[in-house]
Parts: structure tokens; sequence; C-alpha cells
């Protein structure tokens, strides 16, 4: 039983600490994360400027060791309060916080790996908990419902755009030459997908009057085309619902989002 661990004391206050932002010092520490990702980003920013990389690349990278050695650190007590921690580990945050500290150590085997670093941005996501806006919470967990309800139409809508653009590409390659770009299937099946986006990079463009006309009617058409996911996402969105949710991480996994009169965790069964 939970009760009976011999560590659960100190588990329980280090997870009131790191998960949790109920508490003062929660919320203190949370407050000081979220700055320490902030100043980490900003510090990864500023060195990619070569002026200044040349200037103070050396005090930027021990910056960088040190905001390394503290993140690593979080990450092993935030492994370490949970009591499942492979829980934890394998869920959203789980993920983002370990890509956080991973780029730093993967660039002493992959130079220029360190710009990857920026993931740490997806870690500001905390914020909606530590800033008690749990609307937001609610919001987000709407959307990722519409999404997901909507992923098998968008995977058929998505299907038929990569078929359409593959018979529209082909076709140009057939009436167009080399001359004017289209040297291959491949490259011709680009064109066609930067023009049905309507993006239009102008690298390549078509030289005859039906490769043109065929380019006209891909355009018109790539408005439409541009539509149809947007109404899709919509339509789920108008019926998509989410119960009352709260800011309570469970001390087991470490999941979030929970009910506002859940008594235990839906991923884990812990009582929270």
């Amino acid at each position: 039983m939970a009760d009976s661990d011999p560590i659960a004391p100190w588990r329980q206050r280090l997870h009131t600490v790191i998960f949790e932002a109920d508490t003062p010092a929660g919320k203190w520490f949370d407050v000081a994360l979220l700055w320490a990702i902030v100043l980490s980003v900003a510090a990864v920013l500023v060195e990619s400027v070569a002026s200044v990389r040349a200037e103070h690349g050396a005090a930027l990278h021990v910056l960088e060791l040190v905001f390394t050695g503290l993140f690593t650190v979080e990450y092993v007590l935030r492994v370490a309060a949970v009591r499942r921690p492979w829980k934890y580990i394998f869920s959203f945050y789980g993920w983002v916080d370990l890509l956080s500290i991973l780029p730093t150590f993967v660039e002493l085997l992959v130079p220029g790996a360190a710009s990857l670093r920026v993931v740490r941005m997806l870690r500001l996501l905390r914020v909606f908990r530590v800033l008690k806006l749990v609307g937001f919470l609610r919001e987000a967990q709407i959307l990722r419902q519409a999404l997901l309800a909507s992923r098998r139409k968008i995977a058929v809508f998505l299907s038929t755009v990569l078929v359409l653009v593959t018979l529209l590409g082909t076709l140009v390659y057939m009436v167009e030459d080399a001359e004017a770009g289209f040297t291959s299937i491949p490259r011709s099946i680009y064109w066609a997908i930067v023009t049905v986006t309507t993006v239009g990079y102008g690298d390549i463009a078509p030289q005859t009057v039906t490769g043109q006309i065929i380019a006209s009617m891909m355009m018109i058409l790539g408005y439409a085309i541009l539509a149809v996911p947007t109404g899709i996402v919509g339509a789920e969105l108008a019926k998509s619902s989410a119960p009352s949710t709260n800011t309570q991480a469970c001390r087991s996994c470490g999941r979030e989002g929970h009910d506002d009169d859940a008594v235990h965790c839906k991923h884990c069964g812990e009582r929270l």
C-alpha cells in the first residue's frame, strides 16, 4: 500500500514542491523554473548571433552548462518524487523535460546540435498551471479532443491531397521539359505541393500554355483545399466539451488535468 512506503514522507514533500503549485514553496519553485527556462532559451538565441558568439561565446557556454546542470538535477528529482517513475518518464512532460537537457550532451558527439535546446520552450506550457489558468487547460483539452476526433477524416483528406499532387505533378512533368525545371517526377510533385498550398516559391514555373493552365487550376483548387481541414476541426470543436479540471498532479505518475471531482488518478489509479 502507498501509506506503508517508508520513503513516502520525503517523497511526498518533494512532490508537493516540484509538481504542485498550490503551496508557496511549489509556486516559487515553478516561477524560478520558468525564469530559468526563459533565460536559457534567450541564451541559445543570442549565441546564434555570430558577433555575440565571438565576443561572449565562452561565457554563454558556461551559462548553458549551469542551466543544463540545474535542469538535469530537476529531472532526476521529478523522477524520484513519483512512486511510478516510468509513468512520468514516458508522459508528454517527461519527454519534454528529458529533451530539454539532451541537446547539450548530444553536442559532445554531434556538433551543432545545441540549437535544439530551444525545445525547452515547450516547458513553458506549465505556466498555465503555475498561474492557475485552469480555463486555458480546459480549452486545451477541448482542442485536443477535437483533433483526436478529426484524425481519421484528416488522414483521409491528406491521403486524397497526396494522390492529387502526385497525379498533377506527373501530368505537368509530361507537358513541360527539363529546361523549365521539371527534371523528374519527384521534383514536379514538389512543385505541385508548393502550388496547391498557394506558397509559390517561384523556383520552378511552367512555360507552356498547357502547363500554365494546369497551374492555374491547381492554385484555385488550393484555396478550396485549405478550407477543408479547418471545417473538419471546427465541426469537432463545436461538438466537443471538457469537464471542469484543476491543476493537481498525481503523486504516483505526475500526470495532471484531473476532473474537479476526481478522487483517483485516471491514468494510474493513485488516490489524489
